[in-house]
């Protein structure tokens, strides 16, 4: 049955979900305001005034459609839990099915299907509307449904195979269903990290090998010069989607791959990509992506330990607006994963420092292996110029929200 009246830990949950709305409100704020401080003058040559304003535009645009979307989302999650609508959905799924992982497969399903409904006009609108405006969409109507359906059969089976294990753990071993729990996420993050490029990319993307010709002896050569067994150059075919430009490494052991955007090939010349290339590469040879992957791990094993710990306390449950002795599996973790959010948003801030210092030493190690800096200073600036990026982003939206450094920071870095 329902509870009567609101929980102190609701009006917790409640007060999480108000302090983060507040502080993203905040940050916003401070980065909006960083759009009118001058440009330093070590990035005179990135924008000229006509492709400043368009930038601070684009900027403006994005942020507005953020804040529609933060305030809406925001009022409904707590409207929500306000009228109980969690515990009214577990009423529904269990008038269906007494079976825990059927249950919890059912109430995460309706709950996502009703999310995504929400969420789509504000997802085509910043695609069809915002992104096209400022001449960055690509994607057409075909692509982007062909996308979403694609994503939905991926996200049902990859997800619902998770899931279902995770809960079958819980039911058969107890207290210690998070060590099974973290053996599985574990081997998923292992084999995420060494097949997404060779299984999942294929499935919305093109790839090809990086064809022969002068950019790919460059690239060889410098990877001879290093000692790096390279075998995979691929050109994914990004243009299709956006004429954003990108480059990643994926891959371990025997797996290790490059990506480059086709757009990036036409836009940078062929010393700034191998300038590119060789950042990525660092990443590698200075097991930024091994640790990580490790520091990852051992996360995910803390929060599922101190799930164990909560996750059958009913008041976890109650919280939600059931009143029960026996603790409810898919309302706990619910619950639980409210109050996490402090230490989410901690350890967030700690990945994100972390980032920005791999990022650092990545463009160090292509100095160093280069011989040069220059290349990949205007590689730089030209992604940023392309991009409309923040020349002067705030120091503590940096803080809070930034992977990369600031381009300032990349360029003081490499020119020391």
């Amino acid at each position: 049955m329902l509870t009567q009246g609101i929980s102190i830990l609701t009006l917790f949950i409640i007060g999480f979900i108000v302090f983060d709305f507040i502080l993203e409100f905040i940050l916003d704020r401070l980065n909006d305001k960083s759009w009118e401080l001058p440009i330093p003058k070590e990035l005179n040559d990135i924008y000229d005034d006509k492709k400043y304003l368009q930038a601070r535009n684009y900027h403006k645009a994005k942020q507005q459609l953020q804040i529609i979307t933060k305030i809406i989302s925001t009022i409904l999650i707590i409207a929500f839990i306000w009228i109980k609508g969690f515990a009214q959905l577990h009423q529904f799924v269990a008038n269906i099915s007494t079976a825990p992982i059927l249950q919890t497969l059912l109430f995460f399903g309706i709950f996502g299907i009703a999310s995504e409904i929400i969420g789509l006009p504000f997802e085509i609108y910043g695609i069809f509307i915002t992104e096209e405006q400022f001449g960055f969409n690509k994607m057409t109507w075909k692509t982007y449904l062909s996308d979403k359906v694609k994503g939905y059969i991926l996200g049902i089976l990859v997800g619902g195979l998770l899931l279902s294990l995770f809960v079958w753990f819980y039911t058969i071993a107890g207290a210690y269903f998070w060590i099974y729990a973290w053996i599985l996420f574990t081997c998923f993050i292992l084999f995420f990290a060494m097949f997404y490029t060779s299984l999942i990319v294929p499935l919305f993307n093109k790839l090809k090998p990086l064809e022969e010709g002068s950019l790919r002896t460059k690239i060889e050569s410098y990877a001879k010069a290093i000692e790096f067994p390279l075998d995979n150059i691929y050109v994914i075919d990004g243009s299709k989607r956006s004429t954003k430009a990108n480059a990643y490494f994926s891959g371990l052991g025997s797996k290790k791959t490059i990506v480059l955007y086709d757009t990036l090939i036409k836009e940078q010349s062929e010393e700034e990509l191998v300038s590119i290339l060789a950042h990525e590469v660092g990443h590698y040879k200075l097991k930024h992506i091994q640790k990580s992957i490790a520091i990852s791990t051992l996360q995910m094993g803390l929060l599922l330990f101190i799930l164990s710990i909560f996750i059958n306390q009913p008041v976890l449950s109650e919280a939600l607006g059931i009143q029960t002795k026996t603790p409810i599996f898919h309302l706990g973790l619910i619950t639980f994963s409210l109050l996490y959010t402090p230490i989410s948003m901690l350890t967030g801030i700690f990945m994100n420092i972390l980032s920005r210092k791999n990022e650092f030493e990545a463009d160090s190690f292509a100095k160093k292996t280069i011989g040069t800096e220059v290349h990949l200073i205007s590689a730089l600036k030209k992604l940023s110029a392309n991009n409309l990026s923040n020349l002067n982003p705030d120091k503590w939206y940096v803080f809070f929200h930034y992977s990369h450094p600031p381009l300032l920071a990349r360029i003081k870095n490499l020119s020391i």
